[in-house]
């Protein structure tokens, strides 16, 4: 069963956040410490390729300070999802290509820090073609940009390819470039979920009802 925006792992044996206090390699002064970019751009050189090598895409890569030590955050997906599974092993691939890293060149994050690696949350905004595609049926609202200025827009997502995304309104489809839309964020939709709920006391209801005509014929045998 693929669970999407669930699953975070630390990495380090039973979860334990990584160290890197003492000299990890013989050209650990080479490393990237105050520039937080390129402690980024440095940790993309090492977790993409791993990523991409797995058959996932590196969604967002992120460098915080939590107390004492640094959080890397790695959001990865694909087509259909990615399994708790899934992001385990994708885990221990990143923190193993981390380890190798840091052996041969250094620190790449000063001090400690702990890895979290994890799917996306409904709440990630869609901003490339992939986004939409993997969101086709939910209910999106987004900013389409026009000559007459921008509106607010909307819609079930029923078709995305590398040009367009076509939203289902109340005024019907419609076909819109990516370039006219801002980023698109999924609508969470309590309707369905009340209707799934009704739909569950319905069935109970029903069944109570059967439950009573079996007992009336037993008495009346």
């Amino acid at each position: 069963m693929t669970q999407r925006g669930r699953a975070t792992r630390s990495s380090g044996p039973a979860g334990r956040p990584r160290r890197s206090d003492g000299p990890r390699g013989p050209e650990r002064s080479g490393a990237p410490r105050g520039d937080l970019a390129a402690r980024r751009a440095r940790l993309r050189e090492v977790i993409e390729p791993v990523v991409t090598t797995a058959g996932y895409d590196l969604e967002d890569l992120s460098v915080s300070r939590a107390g004492r030590r640094h959080v890397v955050r790695v959001i990865v997906d694909a087509d259909g999802g990615i399994s708790l599974d899934a992001v385990a092993d994708v885990s221990r691939a990143v923190s193993a290509a981390l380890d190798a890293a840091e052996e041969a060149a250094g620190d790449i994050v000063a001090g400690e820090y702990q890895l979290e690696v994890s799917s996306p949350g409904v709440d990630r905004p869609l901003t490339l073609p992939r986004h939409w595609r993997r969101n086709v049926g939910r209910l999106v609202k987004v900013t389409v940009r026009g000559a007459a200025g921008d509106r607010q827009l909307t819609g079930r997502v029923t078709a995305a390819d590398d040009e367009r995304v076509t939203l289902e309104t109340d005024a019907g489809p419609a076909a819109h470039p990516y370039a006219e839309l801002g980023p698109g964020r999924v609508q969470v939709e309590f309707s369905r979920l009340d209707d799934l709920a009704d739909a569950d006391l319905d069935d109970d209801t029903d069944t109570d009802i059967d439950d009573d005509e079996e007992d009336l014929e037993d008495e009346e045998r």
